[in-house]
């Protein structure tokens, strides 16, 4: 399975290894380091690397390149989803994850590394069991270590991995039970200048914040589950009841996880809570442009729109936006060419609005 993890930083220096087989050497990395130099953005990197003797799979997450070198042919989803699974780890023991972080704590990252994956097989992912395995730093624990000598591992294993519900320690108690469950959708759709809907499509996931004492078992149903294109569930959920009664039935992890995730293609029919009135006309050199948007509400059944974000992928041809907006604020990257403007909350009293001229280089007139 994965047989090393090597941590690079944006400047392309590997600042972290770690090999649960035989060591590999650093200079794998340079087959990354070619592709890295040919892309344009990190994100255009291929996740996946074939080499002679090895397979480099790799995610781009908080400036950081996390890249798994494996010695025989797998699954690259697995490989990927058990890197973002460490990177939503280190997040949750440190609050975030950055390379001055990971540096800081060493010795932790290591425990949690070899806690996750045993002999190159992913073993323990859930975050409260890693945390009754390997405790989080804080600033006495740190201090009495250095003292004692003594580590952050624990001596005994956790409660839940000597039962067939490894993902739940036994004897969680609460004064206060309570769950929280977050439905998180991303909307991608094209919409043309009149403001119809050409397609759109939906990305969804459910996180959960369960708080709940002894073993309790929940049951989740869904209006109209039949909408869901592609289902990707945590292992608590028993997937057979999903399949015949298309309702979840899990018992599910004390704390912090994601329940589920979902897609609903363009062929269903997708309700887009705003509409979007564009108008982007470019000249000539010398004659400059104009860029009109215009937000609203639209299908939100009476709730508010908060935290829009709208980001514009400019032509290449563009230079600069001189723009003025009635609400938020925005900003070009001029290298990248994309125009962000953070809306914010939207007023039905006072539609959010940005126009302006925007300079290009010698382009013939296009109009959008």
């Amino acid at each position: 399975m994965i047989h090393s993890l090597f941590i690079i930083n944006p400047s392309g220096d590997v600042f972290m290894e770690k090999h649960w087989k035989s060591v590999i050497s650093r200079s794998v990395c340079d087959y990354f380091f070619d592709h890295q130099r040919k892309a344009s953005s990190p994100e255009d990197i291929p996740p996946v690397i074939a080499t002679p003797h090895h397979y480099l799979i790799s995610v781009y997450r908080s400036s950081m390149f996390f890249v798994a070198v494996c010695t025989t042919e797998v699954a690259p989803l697995f490989v990927v989803e058990f890197l973002h699974r460490v990177v939503d780890t280190f997040e949750d023991y440190f609050s975030e994850c950055t390379e001055s972080i990971i540096k800081e704590h060493y010795v932790v990252v290591y425990e949690l590394l070899d806690e996750m994956l045993d002999n190159g097989f992913p073993l323990a992912t859930e975050s409260n069991i890693l945390k009754e395995l390997i405790k989080p730093p804080n600033i006495l624990r740190t201090i009495a270590n250095t003292v004692t000598g003594k580590s952050n591992v624990s001596s005994t294993l956790p409660s839940g991995q000597l039962s067939n519900i490894p993902w739940r320690r036994t004897g969680v108690k609460y004064t206060n039970n309570e769950a929280y469950f977050d439905m998180i959708e991303e909307v991608d759709a094209i919409i043309d200048k009149s403001g119809s809907t050409v397609c759109a499509e939906i990305q969804g996931y459910i996180d959960c914040c369960i708080k709940l004492s002894g073993m309790p078992d929940l049951s989740l149903s869904f209006v109209n589950p039949r909408l869901f294109d592609d289902v990707s569930f945590h292992p608590c959920v028993r997937f057979k009841r999903w399949e015949s009664e298309r309702v979840l039935s899990f018992i599910p992890p004390d704390g912090n996880f994601r329940l589920m995730s979902y897609h609903i293609g363009s062929q269903s029919i997708v309700a887009i809570p705003v509409y979007v009135r564009h108008s982007l006309c470019l000249r000539e050199s010398g004659s400059g442009g104009r860029l009109d948007i215009t937000l609203g509400p639209k299908q939100t059944l009476g709730r508010t729109i908060e935290n829009v974000v709208l980001e514009i992928p400019m032509p290449k041809s563009v230079l600069n936006c001189g723009l003025v907006t009635n609400q938020g604020k925005y900003t070009f990257d001029p290298v990248s060419k994309l125009l962000v403007w953070e809306v914010g909350r939207i007023d039905v009293t006072k539609l959010p609005n940005i126009r302006g001229t925007v300079t290009n280089c010698h382009f013939s007139a296009l109009y959008f």
